[in-house]
């Protein structure tokens, strides 16, 4: 009994310290966390809606691309950082930058143009054009992805959970 009354106020104490540092002993604030979620959810919802282009998920795209559907697949990471080790099968890298890449600029596309872009996705402009990043909050698809409008492109969609998501999704992924 005496160790209780020695060993009850000093778990207490303890306790009181924590919660005052900032140690969550129930776990994460799950509420907090809806938060997060919701404001990638509406920037997300947000980007596509300004960008005038389509979504897709891991396991669409996989549907799509196991049904051997006609499509341009675009990873906007840098080559030697990121699709040089991993990407999805298929894919073709073409750089973009992170913020909003509202006029073209070749110095934040490894040099290239919007030719060379329009070249790579090919004439037919009605082709399905599937442009992915890293994970959901990467927006460099949603730059590639409002280039291939701009450029003419009317069956755009983009990847968002890129290739984060495929990879977590447990599909094959192929390297150089």
């Amino acid at each position: 009994m005496k160790l209780f009354k020695i060993l009850c106020p000093v778990a207490l104490i303890c306790l009181f310290a924590m919660s005052l540092a900032g140690c969550d002993l129930l776990g994460p604030d799950k509420f907090a966390q809806e938060v997060e979620k919701e404001k990638g959810a509406v920037k997300l919802v947000r980007e596509i809606e300004r960008g005038d282009y389509g979504l897709v998920t891991t396991d669409e795209l996989k549907a799509k691309m196991d049904a051997k559907e006609d499509m341009v697949i675009v990873d906007t990471m840098p080559f030697e950082a990121s699709y040089k080790k991993n990407h999805v099968p298929g894919a073709v890298q073409f750089l973009f930058p992170i913020p909003d890449m509202k006029e073209w600029d070749a110095k934040e596309t490894d040099g290239k143009s919007a030719e060379e872009y329009e070249t790579l996705l090919g004439p037919d402009k009605d082709k399905l054009i599937v442009v992915y990043c890293g994970f959901v909050k990467c927006t460099r698809s949603h730059n590639g992805a409002v280039w291939a409008r701009k450029l003419g492109y009317t069956n755009v969609v983009r990847y968002s959970g890129g290739i984060f998501a495929w990879k977590g999704a447990q599909y094959p992924v192929a390297s150089m």
